[in-house]
């Protein structure tokens, strides 16, 4: 196995032949995925850093790694004896990729990438800098490629239809929507990347990438075709029935390059370029009109109809299963026998896998304790893999994929004494929660609207958490789904500032994190739904469907507003009452403990 100094040597001399003086490596596949498959790892194999977020830019005489706070602590240790300079994303005085590279590159020099890993807005800031220096871009070479001799192969599992009993609507009455919406707009042949949409579109799943259930594929949709461009091999007698059933014809993965060079000029496409990547929008002829914008399947799924909002409470209840069972004998063990993050989190894993219909994990499990819950999106690595002792908070954000839906919770566990200060914000934390999820408001509100509701008893004594309060969640697709979400202002890399829809799942996270002591998050999912309708307009409101006490433990009650107390009692009414069912002897007797009225 070859070091990662040699790895860069091997790489700047590719550089060198083709006269690239900055060659920039992403976390990212063909399709801008939130997560990556092995073959796609390249910046991984380049640096050594295994987050799952980062990019790597390699000049002739430095290399560095950008990454964001989540990764600091893993990257510091994983770079040491690299090379490989840590860029902390976001601290004061760190340049971004593309300030790095305006200010790196000279003058009539060349900045390189596959262009096939970098989508063409991201693409198109790279030309500008590069022109502004009379230079230029080279990215119809994966030079990485060259330099990794035992790259793994790229993924082709098997495909499976998605039955619609659990989606409640067919390929052809999708097909026709977005078709419709084409329309809308004058498109003449919609082009996809992205595999969630592409996956929801053609209601097929796989296992193209971990915790993701999605197909390595393109598509391109016209009034009264459907071209799916997927890799052969994954094509079973099943599959090819069904998609000839549907009017689905398929062509080579690849073939989709050279396809968009064929595009008349008569055509109208609508794509998405921030999704969509560098390469292959180069490849469409200059006179084809684009219409840039979000794809129409990105609304159209985010609204879960009443099959899969059924089935997400069937999904939810198989989680809540595991999550109490998980609570009841970490509460029971802890101090008693031996246990680390990376072991609870494990037998965590085991529960989930446990329940009937389970199919994965919806994304790597967060598993922090005492300081290490203080890293918003801490990974524990062999690394940073520490004992849990029965005193202090342990937080626990994980989730998984069950046929009936995808899940997300964050729950903070009380293992032993904890401090005034830790009950104090974990209180707060809950007051944030639960007043959220009460929340009451007119249809036509965004999560914008919202987000003070779940900020205001932070905001109120002056302090804050660095994130959104919320996301979207796929149906058994994506965890992190837009175009819905809880946060205060506009994000430049994310549009989560639609309308609130009925059927929409949104998970409501706030949290508190004290840096080298502890970090306190609660996370449930609500599905929007509609209220009553009066002469004020149409009224939503939020059904909680996580169905996992909060834990008392760390609660003061006094610290909460008697409309609060009702709220959280509520609350622990619903749970006990929908789960009750599901557990007998002590851990039913648990079950009622944790559930009590306070």
């Amino acid at each position: 196995m070859s070091t990662i100094p040699e790895r860069l040597s091997a790489l700047r001399a590719e550089m060198k032949k083709r006269n690239i003086a900055i060659y920039v490596v992403p976390t990212a596949d063909f399709h801008e995925s939130e997560y990556v498959g092995d073959y796609f790892k390249a910046r991984k194999f380049i640096t050594g850093f295994t987050g799952s977020a980062g990019t790597a830019v390699i000049t002739m005489t430095e290399a560095g790694l950008w990454t964001d706070a989540r990764y600091f602590l893993q990257a510091e240790k994983q770079l040491e004896g690299s090379t490989v300079t840590l860029y902390k994303m976001a601290e004061e005085g760190v340049p971004t990729v593309t300030e790095y590279i305006e200010k790196t590159l000279k003058e009539g020099e060349i900045i390189g990438f596959d262009g096939r890993v970098i989508n063409s807005s991201l693409g198109k800031k790279f030309l500008a800098i590069a022109e502004k220096k009379n230079g230029k871009l080279y990215v119809d070479e994966d030079l990485v490629d060259l330099v990794w001799t035992d790259r793994p192969a790229m993924s082709k599992e098997p495909v499976w239809i998605f039955d619609e009993k659990y989606v409640g609507e067919s390929v052809e009455s999708k097909l026709s929507a977005v078709r419709k919406k084409m329309e809308e707009k004058g498109a003449t042949i919609h082009l996809m990347a992205s595999l969630y949409d592409i996956a929801w579109l053609l209601n097929v799943r796989g296992r193209d990438i971990s915790y993701v259930p999605v197909v390595l594929s393109y598509l391109a949709l016209t009034k009264d075709s459907c071209v799916w461009f997927v890799q052969e091999e994954v094509i079973d007698d099943a599959l090819a029935a069904y998609l000839a059933k549907n009017n689905i014809t398929t062509k080579p993965y690849d073939s989709f390059y050279d396809f968009v060079k064929g595009i008349s000029s008569d055509e109208v496409v609508l794509m998405n370029t921030s999704v969509m990547n560098y390469r292959i929008v180069n490849n469409i002829p200059q006179n084809v009109k684009v219409i840039d914008e979000v794809d129409p399947s990105v609304l159209l799924k985010s609204i879960k109809n009443p099959v899969q909002m059924e089935n997400i409470r069937i999904a939810h209840k198989k989680d809540a299963v595991a999550m109490i069972k998980f609570m009841y004998w970490l509460k029971k063990n802890v101090g008693k026998i031996p246990m680390t993050e990376i072991s609870v989190s494990d037998y965590l894993e085991s529960l989930r896998r446990e329940q009937d219909g389970c199919l994965d994990l919806s994304f790597d499990t967060i598993c922090g304790y005492a300081e290490h819950g203080a890293i918003v999106h801490y990974s524990a690595t062999p690394e940073s893999d520490v004992p849990l002792q029965a005193k202090g908070l342990l937080l626990v954000d994980s989730g998984g994929h069950y046929l009936e839906g995808t899940t997300d919770i964050t729950r903070t566990f009380v293992l032993g004494p904890i401090t005034e200060e830790e009950k104090e914000d974990f209180t707060r934390v809950c007051r944030s929660n639960i007043n959220l999820a009460a929340a009451r408001f007119l249809y036509g509100c965004s999560g914008m609207n919202l987000d003070i509701i779940a900020r205001e008893p932070f905001w109120e004594v002056g302090m804050d958490y660095k994130h959104g309060t919320g996301h979207g969640v796929g149906y058994v697709l994506n965890v992190h789904e837009g175009p819905n979400g809880f946060r205060w202002r506009q994000s430049p890399d994310r549009s989560e500032g639609a309308t609130l829809e009925e059927g929409m799942v949104t998970t409501d996270e706030p949290g508190i994190y004290i840096e080298g002591k502890y970090g306190v998050r609660t996370e449930n999912e609500l599905i929007c739904r509609k209220g009553e309708k009066n002469e004020y307009g149409q009224f939503m409101y939020f059904e909680n469907v996580t169905y996992v006490p909060i834990d008392l433990d760390a609660i003061l009650p006094e610290k909460m507003t008697s409309v609060e107390r009702q709220r959280l009692n509520d609350y622990h009414r619903m749970v006990y009452d929908t789960m009750a069912p599901y557990f007998s002897g002590e851990e039913l007797e648990f079950l009622k403990e944790y559930t009590r009225a306070i």
